[in-house]
């Protein structure tokens, strides 16, 4: 039912903002029955991310990790993106930077498919200077990619404003499968290097600050964990609710609830200090 309703919800939206056959989308006042959302059995924490971040550093494809876990976007949202939706800020006048999230990708009998994004709603998400700086790196990796190609390069060019930020090598657009086996691929690569590195140690307290294997989560669990840290930062519900792109906070509080569950034992210690001026 919920794969249903999605589908069809889409295809609406799409009518009625890419074709505008319609002037409304009724899937969006359809009610559809509540399903329980499924949770990531194994959550990373920030120090996970970070060492899998850097074990990506020399993979050409480093930057989506990265961007991933920064914004929280779906896998299909970052393979259509485009470097005219990448806005890398201003260093005088200190504007951020942000991308906007206009489509996704999806792959149908084995063809490659773009429209609209699960919600039908484009949205622009906030980037902080780090992640400025590695997709600056990834632009300047990309374009010594299309000089090398040369004539066998595939596609626009960033200058001609319809380039891809993520391509295969030789410039053709990715498909979201290609991401999601990278992940598990490099995640191997970096559990068999960190293992490999403990059974040379012979101090086990030695191999503890040195690498170290890391949980296997999903590609997708990146967007769980880039909400899960927000939340417990303190971000509101519907800033979170918005990188995300669901359509209405409620979702990001019925998905996250365990998260906010978690934030809500503390409530009564944060009252008690504001109430002594412990925070001033």
């Amino acid at each position: 039912m919920e794969y249903v309703h999605a589908v069809l919800r889409k295809a609406f939206a799409d009518a009625v903002r890419t074709d505008q056959l319609l002037s409304s989308n009724p899937a969006e006042r359809a009610k559809r029955p509540r399903k329980d959302v499924a949770q990531p059995v194994v959550m990373w924490t920030a120090g996970d991310l970070a060492t899998f971040l850097a074990s990506t550093l020399g993979h050409r494809l480093h930057a989506f990790f990265w961007l991933a876990a920064a914004t929280g976007a779906r896998r299909g949202e970052l393979v259509n993106l485009r470097w005219a939706d990448v806005h890398l800020g201003d260093t005088l006048s200190g504007e951020a930077g942000s991308v906007r999230l206009r489509g996704t990708v999806s792959v149908i009998n084995g063809v490659r498919v773009e429209g609209s994004t699960k919600g039908g709603r484009e949205r622009v998400v906030s980037i902080d200077p780090a992640t400025v700086a590695v997709l600056k790196a990834h632009r300047v990796a990309q374009e010594r990619e299309r000089v090398l190609a040369a004539g066998s390069w595939v596609g626009a060019s960033e200058q001609a404003g319809g380039g891809h930020v993520f391509r295969q090598e030789l410039g053709a657009p990715l498909f979201p499968d290609t991401p999601t086996a990278l992940m598990r691929k490099l995640l191997r690569q970096h559990n068999r290097t960190a293992e490999a590195a403990a059974a040379a140690v012979a101090d086990p307290a030695t191999a503890a600050v040195g690498l170290r294997p890391l949980p296997v989560i999903r590609l997708h669990d990146l967007r769980h964990l880039h909400a899960s840290l927000l939340l417990k930062a303190g971000v509101p519900v519907h800033v979170v609710a918005h990188r995300l792109g669901h359509a209405d906070p409620s979702i990001t509080l019925r998905v996250y609830a365990h998260v906010l569950d978690n934030q809500a034992s503390h409530a009564a210690s944060v009252f008690a200090e504001a109430l002594t001026g412990k925070n001033g």
